[in-house]
């Protein structure tokens, strides 16, 4: 996820919604990207432990105190191989590959059940409470909200950030489907024929 984030931003178009937020808020208030990350991480930790204890775990930990630190690493190593793209071009392949790295990263560590951050079990409290809506419009929810809050800080709101706000949760589910779960599935299944042998 780190490393998708840091994808995001080297873009220039825009982070995903709940990162460009969070950059666009310590910017404001004169906080690192990091610092400020944990910080906003404890507060929604709060509403987590309350509503969606299940989602806590090692996971959460990392997603919470380490992530800011991850990602200014990713980007400021890739900014300084690759450099900021200078076409329009560049800049939208990177916001796809983004786009595919982040969402493969928050379906595999939902679906293995070791702890999810506090913002995205925001969505999966959500839907745990209301059901009968599909994951992926709780999640174009908060992304929506964050988008919003980022631009009213000032934050960049691009490409990035739609595509974030529109696609991750139907991404993410897609993942889910066709990549996480099959993993699950397999690494139940040979644990299994291990055990046997």
């Amino acid at each position: 996820m780190g490393l998708g984030v840091a994808i995001f931003k080297l873009s220039g178009l825009g982070n995903d919604p709940f990162n460009g937020m969070a950059m666009a808020l310590a910017e404001y208030i004169g906080f690192s990207y990091a610092t400020f990350l944990i910080m906003l991480n404890l507060g929604l930790f709060v509403a987590q432990f309350f509503t969606g204890r299940k989602f806590i775990g090692a996971g959460t930990v990392v997603n919470a105190f380490l992530l800011g630190y991850i990602i200014t690493y990713f980007y400021d190593s890739a900014l300084g191989l690759f450099g900021e793209p200078q076409v329009l071009w560049q800049q939208v392949i990177i916001v796809v590959a983004g786009v595919v790295v982040i969402s493969l990263g928050v379906s595999l560590y939902q679906t293995s059940n070791v702890g999810i951050s506090p913002y995205d079990s925001l969505s999966l409290i959500m839907r745990d409470y209301v059901p009968k809506i599909p994951y992926f419009w709780h999640r174009m929810f908060t992304d929506t909200i964050c988008a919003l809050i980022c631009f009213l800080f000032g934050g960049i709101v691009g490409l990035g950030t739609l595509v974030s706000a529109f696609c991750l949760g139907p991404i993410v589910q897609f993942f889910d489907v066709h990549v996480s779960e099959k993993l699950l599935a397999k690494g139940r299944k040979d644990i299994q024929n291990s055990a046997r042998t």
